[in-house]
C-alpha cells in the first residue's frame, strides 16, 4: 500500500511539475509536445529520463503521452474527472453517446499498455478541444498500473455507479 501511495506522489509531482514549467518555459512545451508520436519521441526524453525508465515502454509511454497531453493545453492546474467522465463529456448525451460508447469500447479493448497509450492519443485531442478537465496524474497512474481492474473503473467512471443493487426475487 505505500509503494502505491509513492507512486501516487510520483504522478502528481511529475504532473504539477509540468504545468509550472510548460508555464515558463515554451521550447519545453514544444519538444514535449513530440512525446506521443513515436518518429519524435526521443526528443522529449532528456525530460522524461529522470521520470521514468525510458527503457522500458511500460513506464516511458505512459509518461509520453500524458507529458505531450499537458504540453498541448497547458492548464493551470490538474484536473478532477476521470478518463470515463472525460470522453462522456465530450458529447452532448453524455454517456448516452454512441460515440463516446465506441471510444470508450475501443479504450477498453486494449490489452496492453503500449495498445492504450496509442489510443489515448486522438481521445486525449478530443477531450482537449471540448475543455474537458481530466485528472491528468491520475490516468498516468491508472496506465502504469494498467490492468483489467483499471479498465473496470474506466467504464465504472463512464457509465456511473448505480446507487444499489435491489433483487426483485426476495
Amino acid at each position: 500500500m505505500e509503494t502505491e501511495a509513492k507512486k501516487a506522489k510520483k504522478e502528481e509531482t511529475f504532473v504539477s511539475y509540468l504545468i509550472r514549467r510548460l508555464g515558463e518555459d515554451n521550447s519545453f512545451g514544444a519538444m514535449l509536445r513530440r512525446a506521443d508520436n513515436p518518429a519524435t519521441e526521443y526528443q522529449a526524453w532528456e525530460h522524461l529520463v529522470s521520470w521514468c525508465d525510458i527503457e522500458n515502454k511500460r513506464q516511458r509511454l505512459p509518461f509520453a503521452i500524458i507529458s505531450s497531453a499537458l504540453a498541448r493545453v497547458k492548464p493551470a492546474k490538474d484536473g478532477h474527472l476521470g478518463i470515463g467522465q472525460g470522453i462522456a463529456r465530450c458529447y452532448e448525451d453524455g454517456a448516452k453517446s454512441d460515440a463516446a460508447k465506441a471510444r470508450l469500447r475501443r479504450l477498453l479493448a486494449c490489452n496492453t499498455t503500449e495498445e492504450a497509450c496509442r489510443i489515448l492519443r486522438p481521445i486525449l485531442s478530443l477531450i482537449q478541444s471540448r475543455g474537458v478537465p481530466i485528472k491528468y496524474s491520475r490516468l498516468l497512474e491508472e496506465l502504469l498500473w494498467f490492468n483489467e481492474t483499471r479498465k473496470v473503473r474506466w467504464a465504472v467512471d463512464f457509465y456511473g455507479r448505480k446507487e444499489e443493487y435491489v433483487r426483485d426475487d426476495a
